[in-house]
């Protein structure tokens, strides 16, 4: 062939391959192909395959002609991992000579099929595409490497074989520089591949030098690059024999986020495949991250993800990778208090409890890691199986560890620290016994000189301690003190556990002193923890418990001898340690710094109480800031089961302190922790992902124009926006008394004392109400409900009349104006609305109702009224769609007979001007009615209704298929929302494990963006409603050719119906509709 410049050029591109493996001795890094032509050689690849049985090939495939011609031929080369580019030829692997002119290749459709002959049983083959071009054509530079580059390269790897085989340090710098004068994407990886072979001989020092160069390849070969895994592994490699080396965390922690993104990108059966799976690849850096110390920030708990995903079941590896993703998750809880890490940890730890194989050597590790991690979840909410649980966990733990095993003692501790916990639950006195003689023979198993011998003693005083708190017997308590002394004798002030000894020896000897007032313990108490206080930075953890130990010393002098200064150095330990940043929230929650420091302020009458309930509510409100949805939400401050009154108490304080506008803010603040938070969890939870980053992001956020005060609870004036078209009435109860406030349009917020009323009295009440409603409702129409009358008159007596007083005489409230009623704790189960004198006047005339002075509606919050009222603004064009379903599935109710004719009275009334539609029967599914929430502004709903009242977010409506859950109704987008009527069964029902909170079905219809709401408080009778329901209809939509649909018609329209049914509806069955919102 000419080298003229007219001269044509074959140019002979690869687009295909098929059977390419290469023989199982080699380490390749893909297979590449060379054409030789007109004995010059000339050689280009187009495809890299990486070793594999499969190959897809494309295009269609022309037998070659045998003409005879000048010769060319094509080599199949496999290319060392070394290389990994197109500008080496690597070792040949198969050749084939062919013969054929440029005319008869121009002949064959420019397809060729090249079959190579068996290689060790594999028969290779090629899809060659062949083209004419010119010396002058940019195609032909393009197809032909540059002679000098593939000679540099090749002779760099000639070297570099003669120094892998001959391990002469010459033969290494020459392939260097080599592959220096080629510095490319590939020969980076060439230059450095042998570099590192050299580092790891010791030959060669500079790794950074090494490593820097496989991140300078990795840049250059981006994903979907063919080199890109191969560039992962041999970074991956690199920072394997640095930490190998250096043992440098961040090595081995990087080289795990490699491999992570690498095993997707190796099909399994390739040679890459199973060289990162070998022990040098991912085993080696599994190894390495399990002997990493434990790290629960973000980085760290994602790196122990990664380990575990990278060891499937049935890997090897795969207990320990468990095992340190749960301890992780444990310190991040211990940390921050997400219930969410303890229960994964849990899980985990049942895993790997699971795959304990039988005849392992330490069953009972992680028979005690599991039950440990249920303990834990014991100690935050309190749920009594999982401390049995934990207890039978540990009971075959000891099992397995008889007398003599090396681990006796870990379960004998273990188990007797589950008992202190049990008795402390159920006050059984064999519990505290068997701890205390479990924890002596742990004592004897671990004698003087016993690395835990220490904090043994401890334990066992901490045992004897708390059996003295119950039978108070000294000899517990004076041995308890000599056990923490001996403990104490055995750590310097810089052991790491000396200052959690100091403080509980100042807790016991504070004990002592309450019991013997003699004043050298409390002051041995005091200095105890003082000595641990100056030996501690500002931000050490132990910081805490000495706030706290501090605290218990003062109060119990103060107790004793009442001097002032003791309670006011009492209060200000409170408030360290509740504001102490190094401990996470649970425990300045539910260790009750700032709930006992409240309870402890009103006892003794400090002024710092309700300073006192602000902190609780703050921390509160950060702990629930980081808990990931609603549900959690709502859960964890019922775990806090000292917490659960405060915001009653908390009001309560500050009318007693006459402070009725902080009042109305502290219960604002309270309930909005929980239920408003509902409207805002995808804007919060962008924010406020880490703890230790709360205060910061907050603060900035605050800096913002607008914000200053985002977050922080809502102050009267704003919250006064709620009582625009009519009063709100809080009603507040709490362990020290019964109030409400008035909240009027303008002005000061007004006390309304409820004496008559205590909260015991209205738990009494709410049992009274659910035994004659139950009578009631076994009763005929025409009897008389006289339960239910003389429970609706001490409703008026005792509650309602006070605040009509003071509506009448101080705010001249006119009659049938509108008002609001928003109840608290206890309250929140009485059925308010309905209060009733039932008294005749002496002229004959019926005494009024609080229904007939005004049109009552409820308010789960102050702040869910202002923001249906601002969102009122944005209306559309009504939609009306009726849903009902009267034949639920099997097992989910009773057939509701009057659904059917319900929903076809509903449709007679409503104006036929609004959109409507009908879904009922088998179209009445879970699906099908979300989606007529989302699409629908005013929704009539039939059906059965349930209320959890222990899970909330589980109440729901009965469809056909599946339950329409509270939580799928607040997760779901409802842009234009008006008005639903709930014509079923316990749709405004409370929640019994937040009290204080209003969450049930009609409220989480409000908190979704419905502003107008009639719910039902107890079961209602379908054949009954259907009255209520026509009534209703029939005053919210008259006159019906006028077509007006307005949602604020309803509190008047259900007033006016409830008044129409009288003669028809028994008295349970028309008090049993609430309206809620505006």
């Amino acid at each position: 062939m000419s080298d003229g410049s007219e001269s044509p050029y074959i140019r002979l591109d690869v687009i295909s391959g098929k059977s390419l493996q290469v023989p199982s001795q080699r380490i390749p890094a893909g297979i590449y192909i060379s054409i030789n032509l007109d004995s010059r050689r000339r050689w280009k690849s187009t495809i890299s395959v990486l070793s594999s049985e499969k190959s897809a090939a494309w295009g269609d495939i022309v037998t070659l002609s045998s003409q005879a011609s000048p010769a060319f031929s094509v080599e199949i080369r496999a290319v060392e991992k070394s290389s990994g580019n197109l500008n080496c030829r690597g070792t040949t692997y198969s050749i084939m000579e062919m013969s054929h002119s440029v005319i008869d290749l121009l002949l064959i459709h420019a397809l060729i099929l090249v079959s190579f002959s068996s290689v060790r049983g594999i028969h290779p083959s090629l899809t060659l595409k062949v083209a004419v071009v010119h010396a002058c054509d940019d195609a032909l530079s393009d197809s032909l490497v540059d002679c000098k580059i593939a000679r540099d390269t090749d002779a760099g790897h000639a070297r570099f074989a003669k120094y892998v085989k001959y391990k002469r340090v010459p033969h290494l710098k020459v392939a260097v520089q080599h592959f220096q004068l080629v510095l490319d994407q590939s020969a980076l990886t060439n230059l450095a591949w042998a570099r590192l072979q050299g580092y790891i001989r010791n030959d060669l020092h500079d790794i950074d030098g090494i490593t820097s160069l496989f991140r300078e390849a990795l840049a250059l070969r981006p994903q979907r690059h063919p080199d890109h895994p191969l560039s992962l592994y041999t970074l991956a490699e690199a920072l394997n024999w640095r930490h190998d080396k250096k043992s440098t965390a961040a090595d081995i922690c990087e080289a795990t986020q490699l491999y992570h993104e690498l095993l997707p990108l190796c099909p399994e059966g390739t040679y890459l495949r199973s060289i990162v799976e070998g022990p040098n690849g991912l085993d080696y850096v599994i190894g390495g991250c399990n002997n990493l110390p434990k790290d629960a920030s973000e980085e760290g708990i994602c790196l122990r993800q990664v380990v575990l995903e990278l060891c499937p079941q049935g890997h090897q590896l795969r207990l320990s990778a468990l095992e340190n993703l749960s301890w992780v998750l444990i310190t991040r809880f211990e940390q921050r208090g997400n219930i969410g890490d303890l229960d994964e940890s849990i899980r985990f730890f049942r895993e790997a409890v699971s795959l304990c194989p039988e005849g392992h050597s330490d069953p009972a590790y992680y028979l005690n890691n599991l039950a440990y991690s249920l303990e834990h979840r014991f100690d935050h909410q309190g749920k009594l199986n999982d401390l049995d649980d934990a207890i039978s966990l540990y009971e075959e733990a000891l099992r397995l560890c008889p007398v003599g095993h090396k681990y006796r003692n870990v379960s004998l501790d273990n188990l007797g620290g589950a008992l202190v916990s049990l008795f402390n639950k159920r006050k059984d006195i064999d519990d505290i016994t068997r701890a205390i003689s479990l924890r002596r023979e742990v004592l004897t198993l671990r004698p003087h000189g016993h690395p835990d011998h220490d904090t043994t003693l401890d334990n066992l005083a901490l045992s004897l301690k708390t059996r003295y708190d119950k039978l108070d017997v000294s000899e517990d308590l004076n041995e308890a003190i000599d056990l923490y002394r001996k403990s104490l004798r055995l750590k310097q002030l810089n052991h790491p556990k000396c200052h959690a000894t100091l403080c509980s020896l100042s807790s016991v000897l504070s004990s002592r002193f309450t019991h013997t007032w003699k004043n050298e313990d409390v002051e041995e108490a005091i200095d105890l923890c003082q000595e641990s206080l100056a030996a501690l930075s500002s931000l050490h953890p132990y910081m805490y418990f000495s706030y706290s130990s501090l605290k218990d010393a003062y109060l119990s002098r103060y107790r004793i001898l009442h001097d002032p200064a003791d309670l006011s150095l009492a209060v200000e330990n409170f408030r360290l340690a509740s504001r102490h940043p190094t401990h996470g929230f649970p425990n300045r929650i539910i260790d009750i710094e700032a709930y006992e420091w409240a309870v402890a302020a009103r006892r003794h009458g400090h002024g710092s109480a309700l300073e006192a309930y602000s902190t609780l509510f703050e921390l509160l409100d950060a702990h629930l800031a980081t808990r990931s949805s609603a549900t959690s939400r709502r859960e964890a401050p019922a775990a806090f089961h000292s917490a659960r009154s405060p915001p009653a108490d908390a009001a309560s304080c500050a009318i007693r302190c006459d402070n009725l506008r902080h009042a109305v803010e502290l219960v604002a603040q309270s309930s909005a922790t929980i239920t408003d938070r509902a409207s805002a969890d995808q804007a919060a939870t962008k924010y406020r992902k880490l703890t230790e980053q709360w205060e910061a992001a907050v603060a900035e956020i605050r800096n913002l124009q607008a914000f200053s005060r985002f977050l922080l609870p809502q102050l009267y004036t704003d919250l006064q926006a709620a009582a625009r078209h009519g009063p709100v009435i809080i009603l507040i109860a709490s362990q020290y008394s019964c109030s409400a406030i008035i909240v009027p349009t303008a002005g000061d917020p007004h006390h309304v004392p409820l004496p008559s009323i205590a909260l015991a009295d209205l738990k009494t009440l709410k049992d009274r109400f659910t035994r004659a409603i139950r009578h009631a409702s076994r009763m005929n129409p025409g009897e008389t409900r006289t339960d239910l009358i003389v429970l609706l008159r001490i409703v008026w007596d005792e509650i309602m009349l006070p605040i009509v007083n003071v509506l009448e005489n101080f705010l001249e409230l006119k009659h049938r104006s509108r008002i609001w009623l928003c109840p608290t704790a206890a309250f929140t189960s009485i059925p308010l609305h309905a209060a009733h004198p039932f008294q005749t006047r002496a002229d004959r005339s019926k005494e009024p109702c609080l229904e007939d002075l005004y049109i009552c509606s409820y308010t789960p919050t102050l702040s869910a009224l202002i923001r249906s009222r601002q969102t009122m603004k944005r209306r559309v064009t009504p939609s009306f769609v009726a849903i009902g379903q009267g034949q639920p599935g099997a097992g989910k109710g009773k057939a509701l007979s009057a659904v059917d004719s319900e929903i076809e009275l509903v449709h007679k009334l409503v104006p036929t001007t609004a959109n409507h539609t009908t879904i009922s029967g088998d179209a009445a599914t879970r699906a099908g009615a979300l989606q007529a929430l989302e699409e629908n502004t005013w929704v009539h709903l039939a059906c059965h209704g349930k209320q959890d009242p222990t899970q909330p977010y589980n109440s729901h409506f009965v469809m056909r298929d599946e339950h329409l859950t509270l939580f799928d109704i607040m997760d779901t987008h409802i842009p234009h929302a008006e008005f639903a009527f709930l014509s079923a069964c316990h749709t405004a029902v409370g929640d019994e494990e937040t009290p204080d909170e209003v969450i049930h079905l009609a409220a989480g219809l409000q908190f979704s963006g419905f502003k107008s709401v009639v719910g039902t408080l107890w079961e209602v009778d379908d054949a009954v409603a259907k009255h209520v329901v026509e009534a209703f209809d029939t005053y919210m939509f008259h006159p019906k050719e006028v077509g007006v649909m307005d949602p604020t018609k309803a509190p008047w329209a259900l007033n006016c119906a409830t008044h129409a049914v009288k003669t028809t509806v028994p008295l349970e069955q028309r008090m049993v509709f609430i309206h809620i919102g505006v």
